[in-house]
């Protein structure tokens, strides 16, 4: 009992129990929940898409026909049936006598119409007058005459001369290819020269054979499964076509017998000139079997998930807790007093770098008392070391002077002017200690610079200062930040372009800061070298190159904050400005 209790008031054992719980339990429900949403969902889409794919397959079957029927009607050249020609003929004699329709031999008209479409592979007219038929065909074998199902063909013709009959898809037989199926399209030609009786005077009669491929098209675009159905019916439910050959003459009571079956889902569409539609029969444990198996899987995967998290659980539990109790353990000692102890092994994972932490801390803590002791004569060993930092530049300060002197004495103004610049800004870059100057300091050390510029390159480049009037003088700045600035639009700019060139320094407030702007008209900088640039100035590391603007940009950003610092902008062969943007500083800042 006790040991159940301090196993369950353990950190690791509740983190471990909370994990599981919290994010485990959720997690599952979760994924069941999203599996179920994700396959109702896709089901729903593949029945509608197939409910689409019915209309589909329907509408362009309906076009089929429609284009045969219109191959059909070609035999018309006067008014009836709302179709209309300018020529006005007598088709009985025309075909009984000269054997011609539409002005054209029978024969020719045949090919005409068989050539009319690809999938046409023969074309028939069987004249009333003697039942003589005459054809046109793309086969190579000769036709049987008397296997031609005339009177099959002829009967709905006879109920409906006036309309387009279907025979359904079956073999050309009379062509000696019984695997070749077609489908027979036929219409009468009726002489519609004078006045319409009720009874139509038929002159003969227009069947083609249709390949069947002709809707193999569609039908793979369904891309159907071998368990899958596809038929073209009419009103009567006679089947026209089938992608399953040995229900072509069988009886279509059967297609409604399992609508309500599972194991078949039902699809239907319309086909108008047939008066009849497309039913589809899919299998639905074919559509929806890898699905399952999806489900399937993705179940057994949550079931192994949950196993292996539980168990990495326990074990993470007492992998985590072993190192940090012999951590405990070690810092129990060092409480009591016992400066001499280390945590000999630790891995290098957080917890490794915790007891590595633990290691520097003891011996961290060693140092510092030993620090302590000997804090006074450091103190010392830097005040000595100040005092003689002092006395060289006194020196160098005395021999600059005397040179000086000696060319003043020589009446060389120049050369005396340019050691007294060299000398003013060597006392304002080694005076210690003061951080911060006044702008007018900043200025005048940027002038002295200056003016051995001039000299150097016979006043090639100038300087000029913009101080705006609601600037004061007195104001502070961080001392050495302007001229490293003015040496790289001289360097890099200026110099680099030739010729002469001008150095533009402008002081002004903007926002409530002291703006200081360095323009040059110098070669300027190119997008990718400017990019560069930019990128070096936000890494915190220290460049091999361009130290002089990386220096002033981190000490602005250290000093004064990260809204502070340096920014360049650029256009190529124009020149270059680089902004400093530092805070208003009365007089007297340490």
């Amino acid at each position: 009992m006790i040991f159940i209790q301090k196993w369950w008031n353990s950190v690791f054992v509740k983190f471990s129990m909370a994990f599981l719980l919290v994010g485990l339990l959720p997690l599952i429900a979760l994924s069941i929940f999203s599996l179920q949403a994700f396959t109702g969902h896709v089901q729903q889409y593949t029945v509608n898409n197939l409910k689409q794919m019915s209309i589909y397959m329907s509408y362009n079957i309906n076009n089929v026909f429609s284009d045969f029927d219109e191959i059909t009607r070609l035999m018309y050249t006067g008014r009836y049936e709302g179709y209309s020609h300018s020529i006005s003929t007598n088709q009985t004699e025309n075909v009984n006598q000269y054997e011609q329709i539409n002005d054209l031999p029978i024969d020719a008209f045949l090919k005409t119409v068989l050539y009319s479409d690809k999938y046409i592979r023969s074309a028939y007219f069987v004249r009333s007058l003697d039942n003589k038929v005459y054809y046109q065909t793309r086969q190579s074998k000769p036709l049987q005459v008397e296997k031609l199902p005339l009177e099959v063909w002829s009967e709905p013709l006879v109920d409906r001369p006036n309309q387009l009959s279907i025979y359904p898809a079956h073999s050309e037989g009379y062509y000696g290819s019984p695997n070749q199926k077609v489908i027979t399209f036929g219409r009468n030609l009726i002489d519609i020269n004078g006045i319409l009786a009720k009874e139509h005077k038929v002159v003969g009669s227009l069947f083609i054979d249709v390949d069947a491929s002709v809707l193999d098209v569609f039908i793979q675009e369904l891309n159907l499964s071998k368990d899958d159905e596809l038929y073209v019916i009419d009103a009567n439910q006679k089947i026209y076509y089938s992608n399953k050959e040995d229900m072509l003459e069988a009886d279509t009571g059967n297609l409604y017998t399992h609508v309500n079956d599972d194991s078949y889902l039902i699809f239907s569409g319309e086909v108008p000139n047939l008066s009849g539609q497309v039913v589809m029969r899919v299998s639905s444990q074919n559509l929806f079997n890898q699905l399952k198996n999806i489900q399937s899987t993705i179940y057994v995967a949550i079931i192994i998930c949950s196993i292996v998290l539980l168990a990495m659980g326990t074990l993470f539990s007492r992998r985590l807790s072993s190192p940090i109790l012999n951590i405990l353990k070690h810092m129990n000692k060092v409480e009591m007093g016992n400066l001499n102890i280390q945590i000999p092994k630790y891995s290098k994972d957080e917890i490794g770098r915790l007891a590595f932490g633990f290691n520097k801390m003891v011996e961290r803590l060693k140092l510092f008392i030993n620090d302590a002791y000997i804090a006074e004569i450091k103190q010392k060993q830097a005040e000595l070391n100040a005092l003689k930092s002092q006395i060289r530049p006194h020196y160098l300060y005395n021999t600059l002077e005397v040179i000086r002197m000696n060319a003043v004495y020589k009446d060389d103004d120049e050369v005396a002017d340019m050691i007294l610049a060299l000398s003013n800004q060597l006392k304002y870059v080694i005076d210690y200690g003061e951080d911060w100057v006044s702008i007018q300091e900043e200025l005048d050390h940027l002038n002295d610079y200056f003016h051995i510029i001039r000299v150097r390159y016979e006043n090639r480049i100038e300087l000029r200062l913009n101080v705006a009037e609601e600037m004061r003088l007195d104001w502070q700045m961080l001392k050495l930040s302007l001229q490293p600035i003015v040496e790289n639009a001289i360097q890099h700019g200026i110099l680099y372009k030739g010729g002469k060139g001008t150095v533009l320094v402008t002081l002004e407030v903007v926002e409530d800061r002291l703006s200081v702007t360095v323009y040059d008209d110098g070669a300027g900088i190119s997008e990718v070298r400017l990019h560069e640039l930019r990128q070096r100035l936000a890494e915190p590391k220290t460049p091999s190159k361009n130290v002089g603007m990386k220096n002033v940009h981190d000490r602005i950003k250290s000093v004064c904050g990260d809204q502070y610092g340096l920014s360049i902008s650029s256009v190529e062969h124009i020149g270059t400005s680089v902004c400093l943007l530092l805070p208003i500083t009365e007089s007297g800042r340490k």
